[in-house]
């Protein structure tokens, strides 16, 4: 069986580099009309680095919009013509100094899809040399390696409430 929404048309409310808001007048199968907000947004990238103590790489830093401190992975947009896996390797060493050794796809997956198009991509690296590189001080204020044990329950006590962290720390737990 197979339902479709009929879109009637996209009005453009704002757009710049980052973001692209929109609303879309639609029409359920039952015949319910509504106007529904669209947002689309460059991909971003994550990376998940674990060293061979099974510790994780994470940054502590404030997020505004929800007024809190929290744990979350290296991570950013991907450039245009950017490739995604060099993306991420240096968004870690940008953020962190640490330069990922390998870089392999971990997972792909969109956080909120009733509203919102801006697919996430994790890639997982297996080591890290620490460089001369200083890390972006507007990024973090405090970067440290976790045990995947206590990062784990870091997320449970909520000082990691990022989706793609979550996602990440969840899914590299089945893999050690």
């Amino acid at each position: 069986m197979t339902t479709q929404w009929t879109i009637h048309g996209e009005k453009l409310v704002d757009e710049n580099r980052h973001i692209r808001l929109s609303t879309v007048d639609v029409t359920l199968p039952d015949g319910v009309s509504f106007t529904q907000y669209v947002v689309k947004m460059p991909p971003a990238v994550m990376t998940i680095v674990v060293n061979e103590q099974r510790e994780v790489l994470l940054m502590r830093r404030h997020r505004f919009i929800i007024d809190q401190w929290v744990w979350e992975l290296p991570g950013g947009y991907v450039d245009h013509a950017e490739d995604i896996g060099l993306a991420a390797a240096r968004e870690v060493e940008e953020e962190t100094g640490w330069r990922p050794e390998s870089m392999e796809h971990l997972v792909t997956f969109q956080p909120a899809i009733g509203s919102v198009d801006q697919p996430q991509i994790v890639y997982l690296a297996r080591g890290a040399a620490l460089t001369d590189t200083a890390p972006d001080v507007n990024e973090a204020q405090e970067i440290a390696w976790w045990p995947i044990d206590e990062a784990v329950a870091m997320i449970d006590r909520g000082e990691i409430i990022g989706a793609s962290t979550v996602v990440a720390v969840y899914r590299v737990l089945s893999l050690l």
